[in-house]
């Protein structure tokens, strides 16, 4: 597997980025990518999806704490990445165009057919993926600004991961720094995009960049749990401070989307940052003075709750009751024809044996009948003889009596 892996590295050209001062000098080699079935995979887009699921996961761990379901949120976040790839996309193809010195060019068709080339603007991305995810809330019933703070915070995250992708590629670095500078880092590949001596070291604004967003990360996560006052104010927080750095880091940069004399994230990160503040500190009065609750505390998501409960239950008790009605083909099917027959034939036997039955106790009934009326036969025709027996004795007492009569009469006389 692993020898896999690294003659599928193969395919791309090996590469080199040396840091001079850092850790007494030392000196990276790799591939930018690996290639999978014959197809190119960039390390680039790789760490963009981790990047995208470690957020994914972030938001559902903590969307009990915003009062939001996790099946909505779903949806939601389903939208707001294809509006987010688009955006990112449309971005940089758009101000690429428009810039003179860029020397490149997209319609509407090598917008999205070029991809593989390269070109995507994090902050299109940012754009696109809250507009799309705003229609996505109001048509799911999510609240849109509970669900900004948790999509800011995970902006934070993919942005924090994302950015090493840049070291990969080694672009998104910045103008030359002191010979002195620890993180100064030079490489063939960087000397020939920027136009440099060889030798030169650069800032690695990708890397400034990473750890500006792990910091705030860190920074707004702990917030969200104990000082977060209304909806919105995690989100416009991280407009404010991803906006403060980039200012800063989008100055060092020399790849920078123009117009004009100026840097187009530059101009968007600070206005991000005064916008965001001063909304901050409007909301945050408003809020106070008005008593408006969290909306993970209001009627309207408790409500909402026991509606999706509801509903649950519902789709729970149905499943059940078409579980109990429909009869599910199993293997266990054949065996209970065998036992429906075994039934069927057991039924058989036993009626036959009844029948059997009742024909034995009427051929029992019809002999005891047939018994009692000999019986009664036997005894009528002894009766028949004794009366005839009793007949004949009274017949020949009666006339042995006159003889004797007539004896008697006979010898009184003789006397």
């Amino acid at each position: 597997m692993l020898s896999t892996l690294i003659s599928a590295a193969s395919a791309f050209p090996e590469v080199e980025l040396t840091f001079p001062n850092l850790f007494g000098g030392i000196t990276l080699s790799y591939f930018q990518g690996f290639e999978l079935f014959g197809i190119k995979i960039y390390w680039y887009g790789v760490l963009i999806t981790i990047g995208v699921i470690l957020a994914y996961f972030y938001a559902m761990y903590r969307s009990k704490d915003f009062g939001l379901s996790k099946d909505r949120m779903f949806d939601v976040v389903f939208v707001a990445l294809i509006g987010g790839f688009l955006g990112a996309r449309i971005y940089y193809c758009v101000f690429q165009t428009l810039d003179p010195n860029s020397g490149m060019s997209f319609d509407f068709i090598t917008t999205f057919t070029t991809i593989r080339d390269g070109g995507l603007a994090i902050y299109g991305g940012i754009i696109g993926g809250f507009l799309c995810g705003f229609i996505a809330c109001r048509v799911r019933k999510v609240n849109f600004r509970a669900m900004a703070d948790l999509a800011a915070m995970g902006f934070l995250i993919g942005q924090c991961i994302g950015r090493w992708g840049n070291f990969i590629n080694q672009e998104a670095f910045g103008a030359a720094c002191s010979p002195d500078w620890v993180f100064g880092m030079t490489s063939t590949d960087i000397i020939q995009k920027s136009g440099f001596d060889a030798g030169t070291l650069v800032h690695p604004c990708f890397l400034y960049e990473s750890v500006w967003c792990l910091v705030g990360f860190v920074a707004l996560h702990f917030y969200s749990k104990k000082l977060r006052t209304f909806d919105g104010e995690i989100a416009l927080l991280y407009a404010a401070w991803y906006g403060l750095g980039r200012a800063w880091i989008e100055g060092l940069r020399t790849d920078s989307l123009m117009i004009g004399q100026f840097r187009v994230s530059q101009l968007v990160a600070a206005a991000s940052f005064v916008v965001g503040t001063a909304l901050v500190i409007v909301f945050k009065i408003l809020t106070e003075k008005k008593k408006i609750p969290l909306y993970v505390n209001s009627d309207a998501c408790r409500e909402l709750q026991e509606a999706d409960k509801a509903a649950e239950e519902e789709r729970a008790r149905k499943k059940a009751e078409k579980k109990a009605e429909k009869t599910a083909p199993s293997i266990l099917a054949e065996d209970a024809e065998d036992i429906i027959l075994d039934d069927e034939e057991n039924s058989e036997e036993d009626s036959t044996d009844e029948a059997e039955t009742s024909d034995v106790v009427e051929n029992v009934e019809e002999t005891e009948a047939a018994g009692d009326a000999e019986n009664a036969g036997e005894s009528d025709a002894a009766d028949e003889a004794d009366d005839e027996e009793k007949e004949k004795t009274a017949g020949s007492g009666s006339e042995e009596a006159p003889e004797e009569a007539d004896e008697n009469t006979q010898d009184e006389s003789e006397e």
